[in-house]
């Protein structure tokens, strides 16, 4: 009698164990999925045509350029064009200036967005968070020239 209460006892010790580690899996998915969601949605439209077609391409747009001026993974003085297209920064293979092995920038690390009134800088939910002349990015803020960009242990001057 006695060795079949201490079985039943472990039993439902382990069954607890069990329904702990289940509901926090549970709330790992739920935390990590939410998280994904407040990330800003990148969209595609159309602009409207005039003549009643497929709108035309507006011409590139030069804004300048970020030159490398420290980094452990960049050389010194490499440069990046700003064209009409974005730029994006980060750890991961999939932006366009990769920091694979720095350890304080994030995967999608932060964006340069060139626009009609100039290039804006934004962190894209990073970690350790980007630095515009030192001082952390709450929100998305237009560059001027000379303006000094920290990505992790990259820093990038902002030139036109």
């Amino acid at each position: 009698m006695v060795g079949s209460v201490a079985v039943d006892t472990a039993l439902l010790i382990l069954k607890i164990a069990f329904l702990v580690l289940l509901y926090l899996f549970i709330w790992r998915i739920v935390r990590t999925a939410s998280r994904d969601l407040r990330l800003p949605q990148e969209s595609f439209i159309l602009a409207p045509s005039r003549e009643g077609g497929v709108a035309t391409a507006r011409p590139p747009i030069h804004s300048g350029r970020l030159v490398v001026v420290k980094s452990a993974e960049l050389d010194e003085g490499t440069d990046f064009e700003l064209n009409s297209a974005q730029l994006t920064v980060g750890r991961g293979g999939q932006n366009d200036i990769p920091l694979a092995s720095d350890d304080y920038a994030s995967a999608r690390h932060a964006r340069f967005e060139p626009r009609q009134d100039g290039v804006w800088v934004q962190d894209l939910g990073s970690t350790n968070g980007t630095f515009l002349n030192g001082v952390r990015l709450e929100r998305p803020r237009r560059l001027t020239p000379g303006d000094v960009v920290r990505v992790g242990e990259t820093d990038l001057r902002y030139e036109q």
